[in-house]
């Protein structure tokens, strides 16, 4: 039998440790790093953040089945989710439609079940801080040397009562017009930068099953990582204004 210096001080601490780090990493928030521009401006390349892995309810271990489910998402929420192509490849957008819900896209506006979601060309105060912000560069770390901020339009779109920043590019085509009808059990998802996102239009929808949680804040960003470790952010190049930035 272990004595209680074998929990607090032997190794029996260090298997707690795992254990808690587990739990929480299960059942609680899990951290992911942003990849690419395909929620411009919303959420940077390199933007290191925490996602509530407990807003939707709580999963059996290491299955899709719900232990306890508290809800669905609703629209406008950001979620992190299994990409239904690859499973083992993670995706986060914003959360368009739900089950039932007839979503059109029509000259880079949403049409959500025959209404048109608010899109104001002049964007709210707080968004437009965010894109002035914002640097060529930040559009050029997918590879795309071309690409620059002047290309852009800025928008606060308006989704759910949940007010957020969407990008148009001024090269992209906007006239053709596409209609989905979500089915049960399923969520329609598109990323913030319209003209740059691999979303719901190209490979279609999510099962509510494979969703993650949701987007809560940025803990860390930086705008180069190290070259070796490339996973690992550049102190050099440190985002420290996006330190704890809530993601809506």
């Amino acid at each position: 039998m272990f004595n209680r210096k074998f929990w607090t001080e032997g190794p029996g601490s260090f298997g707690v440790a795992i254990g808690v780090a587990l739990v929480i990493r299960w059942a609680i928030m899990e951290a992911y790093v942003i990849p690419s521009g395909s929620m411009l401006p919303t959420l940077l390349v390199h933007d290191h953040i925490f996602v509530n892995k407990m807003v939707y309810g709580t999963r059996v271990p290491f299955s899709s089945n719900w232990l306890v489910k508290h809800r669905n998402p609703e629209p406008g929420e950001i979620i992190v989710f299994k990409y239904p192509i690859d499973p083992s490849t993670f995706f986060i957008k914003r959360v368009v439609g739900v089950s039932g819900d007839k979503i059109e896209y029509r000259e880079g506006k949403i049409y959500r079940n025959g209404a048109a979601v608010d899109m104001r060309e002049s964007a709210d105060p707080e968004h437009a801080e965010e894109f002035a912000k914002m640097t060529d560069d930040d559009f050029r770390r997918e590879g795309l040397p071309s690409d620059s901020k002047a290309g852009y339009l800025h928008f606060t779109e308006v989704l759910n009562s949940r007010a957020h920043s969407v990008l148009l590019s001024r090269n992209g085509e906007h006239t053709s017009s596409m209609e989905w009808e979500v089915p049960p059990g399923k969520l329609f998802v598109m990323g913030d930068n319209r003209d740059n996102s691999a979303d719901s239009r190209k490979w279609g929808f999510v099962p509510e099953e494979y969703v993650l949680g949701r987007a809560m804040f940025v803990w860390l960003s930086c705008e180069k990582t190290l070259p070796v470790v490339s996973f690992l952010c550049n102190p050099m190049t440190i985002r420290w204004d996006r330190f704890f930035h809530k993601v809506d």
